[in-house]
């Protein structure tokens, strides 16, 4: 079945490639772009929330064979001065929490990462040149608790937005880090295989956002908030 999958995956990226194509180049419409300026300076202390959007004309991330590459270069991501604490996989972008000691292991972390999966997912479509991010990713500091828990929340619970769950489907998103989540309200049990995230080391990201409540499996996320005059583009929800 995998094989038969991938092969299907392939080729739909092969039939994307190869000469000029009608109604090929960048699209216009109402899809706003991370803007190419100076990123803010980063705080230790607080996590933050990114957003990776995937390039047009990829196969669906949440296959099962993407989304397990996707969960290989997540696992592979250690670094002492960043790491991924919570991530999900949605068709056709990425959300994660990560943490860094300041901007610039932020974003050698983020391109660590970035620079990984698409690697990981040229190998697993059996193509090599082939754009697999579509953007720069989209970056949301979190500074409070409420906001920690809003993001934790909106990521491992983001499928919600997306799918259509009929009675009796599952309500952890077997696509994200929500199976080895410990701040669910319910004891739950983990997955055997070792968790692809790294734990929290912030007070926010480990302790502060539970002053606002453990969560409950069928909560069900809400756009963020966007901090007043700042021009953010909302990330895919």
């Amino acid at each position: 079945m995998k094989g038969a999958q991938l092969s299907l995956l392939t080729d739909v990226v092969r039939r994307t490639r190869g000469g000029t194509r009608p109604n090929a180049g960048r699209k216009s419409g109402p899809r706003r772009r991370v803007m190419h300026r100076g990123r803010p300076e980063h705080c230790s202390r607080h996590p933050v929330h990114v957003t990776l959007r995937a390039a047009r004309g990829l196969p669906s991330f949440r296959s099962e064979v993407l989304a397990k590459v996707l969960e290989s270069a997540v696992r592979a991501t250690r670094r002492d001065d960043f790491r991924i604490v919570e991530y999900s996989i949605q068709e056709d972008h990425v959300h994660t929490i990560v943490e860094a000691s300041s901007k610039q292991a932020l974003e050698r972390g983020m391109r660590s990462f970035t620079v990984r999966a698409s690697k990981r997912l040229k190998k697993a479509l059996g193509v090599k040149r082939c754009r697999i991010w579509g953007d720069r990713y989209h970056r949301r500091d979190l500074t409070s608790p409420r906001q920690v828990r809003n993001a934790l929340v909106y990521v491992i619970a983001n499928f919600k937005k997306h799918q259509r769950l009929a009675n009796g489907a599952p309500r952890i998103d077997l696509y994200s880090s929500a199976q080895w989540f410990t701040g669910w309200i319910q004891h739950r049990t983990p997955p055997s295989e070792g968790s692809p995230v790294m734990p929290s080391r912030t007070w926010l990201g480990s302790t502060g956002w539970k002053k606002h409540g453990l969560i409950h499996p069928g909560e069900a996320p809400s756009a963020p908030v966007r901090p007043p005059g700042r021009d953010i583009p909302v990330p895919p929800r």
